[in-house]
């Protein structure tokens, strides 16, 4: 693997769809740190919060009923937890790429919050309802498919609120791969090519 060090992938992916697996290849084949709830996790012990990590991560995608505005505009201590937790995990996301070493985000809008950094490449992930009710079965703890695309808004909204763009939307990405089509090892070979081949290896 010729990738240049500096190489930072990120993922999103729809709930079921195999994209935490991707991710997970990937940083074991790039010989890099993947990212995923662990930044929720450094960003909630930079903020000193007080609560149980896993509260704080079942949490992390909260967003308000209608915008409050710019955070600018009001003092840190007066903007909302889930908003100071936003802004923090942004804060982290960028100080890990600032590092040089490479890495895999996977989702906490890490292709938004990188976008226009060198050697970033954004990739979402996505399937077919068959693939994604029969992958709840044996990764979710059989959850439905109704139950998987309630969590799935959940994110859909959180990216759309702190982003101002639209989860999903191919423009947003380098590729957009379906799983329902090509084997989760494959996907995650055809992520490394295209990344090798913009890097002109």
């Amino acid at each position: 693997m010729n990738m240049k060090n500096n190489t930072i992938i990120t993922i999103s992916r729809q709930f079921g769809s195999g994209g935490r697996q991707i991710s997970r290849i990937l940083a074991e084949t790039m010989g890099v740190k993947r990212y995923d709830q662990t930044v929720v996790t450094m960003a909630a012990k930079s903020l000193g919060a007080g609560d149980r990590i896993e509260d704080v991560i079942s949490r992390s995608y909260e967003v308000p009923k209608a915008s409050l505005g710019a955070i600018s505009t009001a003092s840190f201590d007066r903007v909302p937890a889930y908003r100071q937790l936003y802004t923090e995990q942004s804060k982290i996301i960028r100080a890990i790429a600032a590092e040089g070493k490479g890495a895999v985000f996977l989702g906490r809008c890490a292709d938004v919050i990188l976008a226009g950094q060198p050697e970033v490449y954004s990739f979402f992930i996505c399937a077919d309802d068959t693939f994604r009710a029969k992958r709840a079965q044996t990764h979710y703890g059989g959850m439905s498919l109704d139950q998987l695309n309630e969590i799935e808004k959940q994110r859909k909204d959180y990216y759309d609120f702190y982003t101002g763009k639209t989860w999903g939307d191919p423009q947003n990405y380098d590729l957009v791969i379906n799983t329902s089509r090509i084997p989760l090892e494959k996907a995650a070979e055809l992520i490394l090519n295209y990344v090798n081949f913009c890097q002109g290896e």
